[in-house]
């Protein structure tokens, strides 16, 4: 009796569980039925929306178009050009500053500070409509300036300063290239441009001793190595001497310690001494030649400029676009507010 009925309490149990799934599957399947049935009336209330108000929608674009196209007509042609930078010595910040007094000129109108700042006729310097600079974002500077970070830093610091915090920290100014970009009405005034830009950076006198100090840090480095290849090329040398004249001593029962497998060791030990050295005059001569100077130009500007244009920069698409959403929030809101009077009564 007590084993039925121990087996009708399982039977149960499982009849319970089996419904509480079943529900559970009933009420996934049924959220997610919902779920694009919400969809589904959604998309069809914007459909019904539009195809009510869809006249005066197409008005309002219309006007928009035909307001845009005399703009367009009447708006000077804009052309831009690039200047793309490589950075040294921690100059970007000044770069940025730079670049944003001269687009402070030319917000405020100032043509004769652009004058006087590009040496430009007065014609030329009120054509500059804009200055922009950002940075080009490459991952492997922000790995590049971690692994200087530790090989700089005690292991304990290092420790506690992970490379997300380090991430994190790395600025607009840490990249090492930045394009610089000028929007002007006339298209053949950005080759003397960048030349002014890049001068107010290279005289700075602080950036100069950074320049001379590295240079002259990376030319004894450059001696040193080469000295070392010298000496690692003696050594060889008296290496293989000393081997040779250790085969003769053999027969005679002297013993060398340059003999067997000490031998071997001691010929890859100076073959992969000679590979790292000639390493690291590699990577000097790489650094010289990259911070040789405080700026070093990736990408001129053109000597013409690139005219701005096509579908997005048309004054006539635009406003086109704007007067249709203006149109469509104004029928939003006079919908919503007669739900709200409504909701009232």
């Amino acid at each position: 009796m007590a084993t039925n009925q121990q087996n009708n309490e399982e039977e149960v149990d499982l009849g319970s569980l089996f419904v509480i799934i079943g529900k559970g599957f009933s009420n996934l399947f049924n959220f997610i039925g919902n779920l694009f049935k919400g969809v589904f009336y959604f998309f069809i209330t914007i459909l019904l929306f539009l195809k009510e108000h869809l006249v005066k929608i197409a008005i309002a674009a219309t006007v928009g178009f035909i307001v845009g196209f005399f703009i367009e007509i009447k708006t000077p042609k804009r052309y831009t050009s690039d200047l793309l930078l490589q950075t040294n010595f921690k100059s970007s910040r000044q770069l940025y500053d730079n670049i944003g007094f001269y687009n402070n000129l030319v917000k405020q109108r100032d043509t004769f500070g652009l004058e006087q700042t590009f040496g430009l006729d007065k014609q030329a310097a009120a054509s500059l409509k804009k200055f922009t600079i950002t940075p080009i974002k490459n991952q492997n500077d922000i790995i590049s300036g971690y692994n200087e970070l530790i090989l700089k830093t005690d292991t304990a610091t290092v420790r506690n300063y992970k490379f997300e915090d380090f991430k994190e920290s790395f600025s607009d100014f840490d990249f090492k290239l930045h394009e610089i970009t000028v929007i002007a009405e006339k298209n053949n005034i950005f080759k003397g441009i960048g030349d002014v830009i890049i001068t107010s950076v290279v005289k700075n006198e602080y950036f100069n001793t950074l320049k001379n100090i590295t240079n002259e840090n990376l030319n004894r480095l450059d001696s040193r190595y080469r000295q070392n290849l010298v000496q690692l090329d003696s050594f060889g040398n008296v290496f293989m001497r000393v081997l040779l004249a250790g085969s003769k001593k053999v027969s005679n029962g002297t013993n060398i310690d340059f003999a067997g497998e000490n031998r071997s060791a001691k010929e890859i030990e100076i073959f992969y001494t000679n590979q790292r050295v000639n390493q690291l005059l590699e990577e000097v001569a790489a650094e010289k030649l990259e911070k040789n100077e405080i700026i070093n130009i990736v990408s001129n500007f053109e000597s013409i400029g690139n005219e701005i244009n096509g579908v997005t920069e048309n004054k006539a698409f635009q406003l086109a676009a704007l007067f249709a959403l203006a149109t469509i929030l104004v029928l939003l809101f006079l919908k919503l507010n007669r739900y709200l009077n409504n909701y009232k009564r």
